[in-house]
């Protein structure tokens, strides 16, 4: 069994900053690449950021140079550490990991406005 459970989301000012957190209950989680997506209404579910067992990144264009990702192994933790929020990073945001099938988590909402 695979669960995702993500927080942190919220109301932020344009130019602003969240931090969300994602607590992954799986074995391997070690070995495992994590993944953030969000998905704004009427749009695509997009990948916004990923993350390897090692440490590699990999960031949407759109987010590059703004967001964070980041693991803790030891605490089977994903984190998304987001800088400069613009109104169109407004969406739920949903950790992700492919373990043999697509695990989500519930969500979180992030709404960037003045």
């Amino acid at each position: 069994q695979v669960q995702l459970v993500e927080s942190g989301g919220g109301l932020v000012q344009p130019g602003g900053s969240l931090n969300l957190s994602c607590a992954a209950t799986t074995v391997f989680f070690s070995t495992l690449i994590m993944g953030w997506y969000r998905q704004a209404p009427g749009k695509q579910r997009e990948l916004v950021a990923s993350i390897t067992e090692r440490g590699s990144t990999n960031y949407a264009v759109p987010v590059k140079g703004r967001f964070t990702i980041s693991r803790d192994n030891a605490k089977k933790m994903v984190y998304l550490h987001m800088n400069s929020l613009k109104p169109e990073d407004t969406a739920v945001y949903y950790c992700h990991v492919n373990r043999g099938s697509d695990y989500w988590g519930q969500g979180t909402q992030v709404t960037v406005s003045s």
